[in-house]
């Protein structure tokens, strides 16, 4: 029977086949996930994940101290991003056993291209799906009210960029008067996207209350940030019916956010600046305006008051010239008036009466033939009239007020009523 090992002897045999020239000093591309700092090392997990996202493999990583003190900050200078959870690397490893600990990659240098490279292209293709979805410019083509007073805030409660926000907006040197709501989210971490969209769908529920939006958060690590780096939020905020300003990180820090908002600003205090600038602005140009209307006022006054002083001192000479020239004017016209009328008046009144007496005679010969006709006419009337004709002998039988004009009309037994120039007989025909 072959002799048994000691655990150690057989993880030390594991060791030699794993710690070889060909595990050693080699570049590695992985996904970083629970980073943390302790005594100056760094320690962290290395994962790989498929096209559906899950794992197909992990093992632990280390930076010691000696390295981490310049890989860190070459790091931050290169990408502008901590050396995090959630980024993408490509780092120069060599795989260590340990009896104890187990299989690790020391990690002895980090390429910053890569991750930028990684960062980059996840921020292009988050804004190319967007653009071919129409939606990246709806935010920004929106227009701010001319002074934005009702101001909604998503922010983390109590955040030191939420307090600074509020004491400049509140502390402005022409007191312009704002109303702002909090509406608390999550602003760092995996969580943060769909906190912040959250609190968008609250703030839709009463956009007629607002006049905008401010998402702000203030300083911090710069990987906290790529929790903006989320198409989701960036749809959400690209689509938002109302006009959204951006004050998230520091002024190197971009987002994807910034290429969809309507207003990027480098810090929370810089977005209160904003916002009061645009009431100052407005201000300023009512306080020019009414200097402006006031000094109009002023010159046309006084320049009325000139004008009402010369009028007085003019006014009663004026006056007495006015009457003197028109009383000339009446003298003349009454002057002028009687030579006319001699010539003028005097024959119109002869024409006048000669043409009233040739209207009188006209006026009698017309009534007289008038008069003629109508006794023409009274006697042909009085000729023509059934008395004339009853006078001459004639006689008028009516049966029920009807006049007969025939013997087949009457029937025996109807009650005949003859009128005659004088009197009315009734009998019966038999």
């Amino acid at each position: 029977m072959e002799q048994a090992l000691t655990l150690e002897q057989l993880l030390n045999t594991v060791k030699n086949l794993v710690q070889r020239p060909e595990t050693q000093n080699k570049w590695v591309v992985a996904e970083l996930q629970d980073v943390q700092v302790r005594g100056g090392h760094c320690y962290m997990e290395l994962l790989q994940k498929d096209d559906v996202g899950r794992q197909v493999a992990r093992v632990r990583g280390c930076i010691w101290a000696n390295n981490y003190r310049w890989i860190a900050p070459q790091f931050y200078a290169a990408t502008g991003q901590q050396f995090a959870s959630g980024l993408k690397v490509m780092v120069l490893a060599s795989v260590s056993y340990h009896p104890v600990y187990g299989i690790s990659l020391v990690i002895s240098h980090v390429n910053p291209e890569y991750t930028m490279g990684d960062l980059l292209r996840r921020r292009a293709e988050i804004l190319r799906r967007l653009k071919a979805d129409g939606i990246l410019e709806l935010n920004r083509s929106l227009e701010w009210t001319l002074v934005p007073q009702r101001i909604a805030v998503i922010s983390a409660p109590g955040a030191a960029g939420y307090g600074d926000f509020i004491n400049q907006l509140y502390s402005s040197v022409n007191r312009i008067r704002f109303t702002t709501k909090l509406f608390p989210a999550t602003m760092q971490g995996a969580s943060a996207p769909q906190s912040i969209i959250a609190a968008l769908d609250r703030i839709s529920s009463e956009v007629a209350d607002w006049d905008g939006v401010v998402i702000i958060r203030g300083g911090g690590a710069t990987s906290d940030l790529q929790a903006y780096e989320d198409y989701d939020l960036a749809a959400a905020v690209a689509q938002f019916p109302l006009p959204i300003a951006i004050g998230i990180g520091h002024e190197r820090d971009v987002t994807v956010l910034d290429w969809v908002a309507n207003t990027r600003l480098k810090t929370p205090t810089a977005v209160a600046e904003w916002l009061i600038s645009r009431g100052d602005v407005v201000l300023t140009q009512f306080i020019t305006l009414g200097q402006r209307i006031l000094q109009s006022v002023t010159d046309r006054l006084t320049g009325d008051r000139e004008q009402l002083a010369q009028a007085r001192g003019l006014l009663p000479v004026a006056a007495a010239g006015a009457f003197e020239r028109a009383k000339s004017r009446l003298t003349n016209a009454v002057s002028l008036l009687s030579g006319v009328s001699g010539r003028l008046i005097h024959p119109q009144l002869e024409r006048l009466a000669m043409k009233g007496e040739a209207i009188a005679a006209a006026a009698a010969n017309i009534i007289q033939r008038r008069r003629a006709d109508l006794d023409n006419d009274q006697r042909l009337l009085d000729t023509l009239s059934p008395q004339a004709t009853l006078l001459r002998g004639y006689s008028i039988t009516r049966i029920n007020g009807h006049a007969v004009k025939s013997a087949a009309e009457i029937t025996a037994g109807d009650t005949l009523e003859t009128t005659l120039a004088t009197g009315t007989i009734t009998s019966t025909a038999l």
